[in-house]
């Protein structure tokens, strides 16, 4: 393909809901962050490498008994605020633009923990929050997963 050399209509797939197969051993909770595994299969956001965001988990999946692809899970493509990390990995209004890391299945964070975690995202954006009890802002994230093309950024 060569490169436009005018504007088109680029279709847009939205991002509904779809169902994945499960990886083994693996609780999904719903709400949790969604990452598939190296082989493509659905699980959680944890401290590990070779995963990528896909999104929201919209419902309780218990397959640890279970095989790859035993159950399925519902995911949802889309912005969702998530747990910031704290002290020194703790996503602030200077980390607009930058990379985000997934900590666990609903907390995310600034560093790669020492190349130890997953990206949820490709960037990072950042909203305030305010902070219970205090006249500070501290930013919350999300993924955002683009249907189809499962590119993924984040939101903080």
């Amino acid at each position: 393909m060569t490169a436009l050399t005018k504007g088109r209509n680029t279709p847009l797939v939205a991002g509904d809901v779809r169902a994945l197969a499960v990886a083994a051993a693996t609780v999904l909770f719903q709400g949790g962050i969604a990452m598939r595994n190296a082989a493509g299969y659905a699980t959680k956001g944890a401290t590990a490498l070779n995963l990528v965001g896909i999104g929201r988990i919209e419902e309780e999946v218990d397959n640890a008994s279970g095989a790859n692809g035993d159950l399925s899970v519902r995911i949802r493509p889309g912005i969702f605020l998530y747990e910031n990390s704290e002290g020194g990995d703790e996503i602030a209004i200077a980390d607009i633009g930058k990379v985000a890391y997934v900590v666990d299945d609903q907390t995310v964070a600034k560093t790669d923990g020492t190349s130890t975690r997953s990206r949820p995202a490709s960037f990072t954006t950042w909203t305030p929050m305010a902070v219970s009890g205090s006249s500070s802002t501290k930013p919350s994230c999300a993924p955002i997963s683009a249907s189809g093309a499962e590119r993924n950024s984040t939101r903080c």
